[in-house]
């Protein structure tokens, strides 16, 4: 086991990803929280196209172009003397595969909800993931400082559409126009807030309060009715239990408004408080847990081109056990090769910065020469691999073609980067030579586009093709997959990692498919 030090590194270490809908405020949230980490002076513009500044988590070209966060950052700040690893996944519905993965390497999720929006689509399908893996979850109700559902119906939806029981740790005081800040209901405080001061704290008294609400002009009405709000509250919901909590039963419930940078302290210091240091993570043998001597990590996501001049790519590894040094020596699991690691790096968004030593719960990144994949594993020579890195059945598909037939060498090696990364999913039906992309929302193969002529100097374009679902199939037996083979050749493919995928093209097909072959698994989540 480690020595003291080393435990020391790990208890002050916190590593969660802030997911949210679209729109719900994540990335403003994440420049906040970098405000009070210090890590940047001023705030960006979350939508600038053309003033020069842009969030500090969005840095590539297209989105800055279009204002939105298409790739995952990994940021590291340090809060309260606590270290904290922070990865600002891709908010925009048709960017998930990507922030689904990366739940896999953290220990602790803060979602985002619109406030005059409640729950939404793409927050449901996040939870789900994150509850698979008993994550647990702290919830930021954002933008009171414009007009919003009622904060109980609020905590209603989350309850009954995530099957999360709420415990709110401070409540708002109206929202919109009359909003006028929160109660701190566990350290019996009021914050009241003001747009463009640091909020007042006044002592948490009912009397007190009314001469505070009164001397901010507020009426007798918003006084009752706050009152009676938190006299409902207190009999509604549970006090805050920690252990609960970590076992992903409660979230504790914040609200706010993080464009006015009001109540993301609050997130924080609950942060530090509540979520775990590093935990243990499952391999294929065993639990390798943190505070083991030796090095373990995974690899769960890989960005190519990060910079242009040199087209590199790189490996996010999350480092599970021991400590990395400068010139660690590391076996490649998977290749059953030894590398010598002397140039890993930390990023904030674009910017790279040099590691010379990192523990559990790091994020570090690696120069990858196309050799390492999404799911990888790294020991100093244990032969294990780490597990439930999953792959997710695309949802729409297009077939990719070129304007310059002669540049199909070309095109299927940019495509083999971009899927490594996990950006797009490619497959090669097996009775022609088409190319079919696969993703979760159509925006994505806008971006494969955009990247293929920015980063590969290809230009192509995509067209619909008669194809609504992908699933991966196996069997107990290799006889069942060649008897299914012959029968529906046409419609089988290879995806880029050479596993054999049906593509129905309709639900009718599928589910007659499925019928008929009832010993073949025809699977929606493929573990890399």
């Amino acid at each position: 086991m480690c020595n003291l030090n080393h435990q020391v590194e790990i208890k002050k270490r916190r590593t969660f990803a802030i997911i949210s809908h679209p729109d719900a405020g994540k990335t403003t949230v994440t420049e906040k929280m970098l405000l009070l980490g210090k890590v940047i002076r001023t705030s960006g513009t979350v939508k600038a196209r053309g003033n020069g500044k842009y969030v500090k988590s969005d840095w590539m070209k297209i989105e800055k172009d279009r204002g939105i966060s298409i790739t995952t950052s990994v940021m590291q700040f340090q809060y309260k003397n606590i270290l904290i690893n922070l990865l600002d996944t891709p908010g925009h519905q048709d960017f998930s595969e990507d922030t689904y993965r990366i739940l896999t390497a953290v220990d602790c999720c803060l979602l985002v909800i619109d406030a005059a929006k409640g729950i939404e689509e793409r927050t449901k399908k996040l939870i789900k993931i994150s509850r698979l893996h008993h994550t647990p979850i702290i919830t930021f109700i954002n933008k009171l400082d414009r007009d919003s559902l009622d904060s109980i119906e609020i905590l209603d939806q989350i309850e009954k559409e995530l099957q999360l029981s709420c415990i709110p740790i401070t409540w708002p005081i109206s929202c919109g126009r009359n909003f006028q800040g929160v109660f701190h209901l566990y350290e019996k405080l009021i914050y009241l807030y003001n747009k463009s001061k640091k909020p007042s704290v006044f002592k948490n008294h009912f009397d007190y309060l009314n001469q505070c609400l009164l001397k901010n002009d507020i009426n007798s009405d918003l006084i009752l009715q706050v009152s009676e709000e938190l006299k409902l509250i207190s009999h509604i919901y549970s006090d805050f239990n920690k252990k609960d909590f970590l076992k992903s039963i409660i979230t504790p419930v914040f609200f706010g408004s993080a464009l006015s940078n009001f109540g993301i302290d609050h997130i924080l210091d609950s942060l530090i408080k509540w979520a775990p240091s590093p935990i243990y993570r499952n391999s294929n043998i065993r639990k390798v847990r943190p505070e083991e001597k030796y090095f373990t990590g995974f690899v769960f996501k890989i960005q190519a081109n990060m910079d242009l001049k040199h087209h590199d790519r790189i490996a996010f590894i999350r480092i599970v056990s021991g400590k990395y040094k400068k010139g660690i020596k590391l076996k490649h699991v998977r290749t059953k090769k030894n590398i010598i690691i002397s140039d890993a790096f930390y990023f904030i968004a674009g910017d790279r910065f040099d590691i010379k030593q990192a523990y559990p719960g790091d994020i570090i990144g690696i120069h990858n020469h196309g050799t390492i994949k999404i799911g990888d594993s790294f020991t100093e020579g244990e032969e294990i691999n780490f597990i439930g890195i999953p792959s997710f059945a695309p949802e729409i598909f297009r077939r990719i073609f070129l304007k310059n037939p002669l540049d199909q060498k070309k095109l299927k090696k940019g495509l083999n980067q971009l899927s490594e990364e996990g950006a797009i999913q490619v497959f090669y039906p097996l009775n022609n030579n088409h190319v079919i992309l696969g993703a979760i929302g159509i925006l994505q193969f806008d971006v494969v586009i955009h990247r293929l002529k920015v980063e590969y100097k290809i230009d192509a374009l995509y067209e619909k093709v008669n194809i609504k679902f992908a699933r991966w199939i196996t069997s107990d037996y290799k006889k069942n997959i060649e008897i299914f083979l012959n029968k529906n050749n046409s419609c089988i493919a290879l995806d880029n990692f050479n596993n054999l995928t049906y593509l129905a093209p309709s639900q009718a097909n599928l589910n007659i498919i499925m019928s008929r072959y009832i010993d073949i698994n025809f699977n929606e989540i493929r573990e890399q």
